[in-house]
């Protein structure tokens, strides 16, 4: 049986740790966002990330759903403008979707992803049709990376000549190279060149045609 004086004391001890859990919450509480709040905001996150417009104006977007917004002298909810703010910091050049685009592609492209990847990276950040049709990469390119990916994971004649002996084992493993490259973005084609190649010479030699073809190394 409980004493009612354990039973006090430990009523005792809740209650006060809901008092200092309360206390904190309210110190973490921040005020309703004004339009000053919101420019500042605005003006940090674009000092701090690489974005674009569709990007920060949907940042914001969640600041105000977890703030809320102040009112105003006569006591109203202030309406602001985010596009009109996105806008101007573009103006002002904080934020460059162009920019973004072309660092965004190269990135990707450096790390051996192909052209998919970039277009559903590009359009998730809300870049517009005209620039991500203008950041795809051309044929040369979307080769290299291709090579890049196979290279980095050992794929196709990247691999180790001892996979091939057991054909089932091999025939496991292509499936696997495949899939790996498709999810990575690239073109069936490109896949299946990588992957048949006998020799690395022969994937140079493929490499090496788009950016004769094209009359570049590639385009990034």
């Amino acid at each position: 049986m409980v004493s009612g004086k354990a039973n006090s004391s430990s009523t005792g001890r809740d209650a006060g740790e809901d008092r200092r859990v309360r206390r904190r919450g309210e110190r973490r509480a921040k005020p309703p966002l004004t339009e000053a709040n919101l420019r500042d905001l605005a003006l940090h996150y674009a000092a701090r990330f690489a974005s674009t417009g569709a990007r920060l104006e949907a940042y914001l977007s969640r600041k105000i759903r977890e703030r809320g917004l102040a009112e105003d002298s006569d006591g109203r909810t202030i309406d602001p403008d985010l596009p009109a703010l996105v806008a101007r910091l573009a103006e002002l050049g904080y934020v460059d979707d162009d920019a973004y685009a072309r660092m965004r592609a190269r990135d990707l492209g450096a790390r051996g992803y192909g052209a998919r990847r970039v277009e559903e990276s590009l359009r998730h950040a809300g870049v517009g049709d005209a620039l991500r049709a203008a950041h795809a990469p051309g044929e040369a390119a979307s080769r290299h990376a291709a090579v890049l990916m196979a290279r980095k994971r050992r794929l196709g004649p990247f691999g180790r000549a001892e996979d091939e002996a057991d054909p089932l084992v091999a025939g496991k493993a292509r499936e696997k190279a495949v899939a790996a490259m498709l999810r990575a973005g690239h073109q069936y084609e490109h896949v299946k060149a990588i992957l048949a190649a006998a020799r690395i010479e022969d994937v140079e030699e493929w490499l090496a045609e788009a950016g004769d073809d094209e009359g570049i190394e590639g385009q990034w």
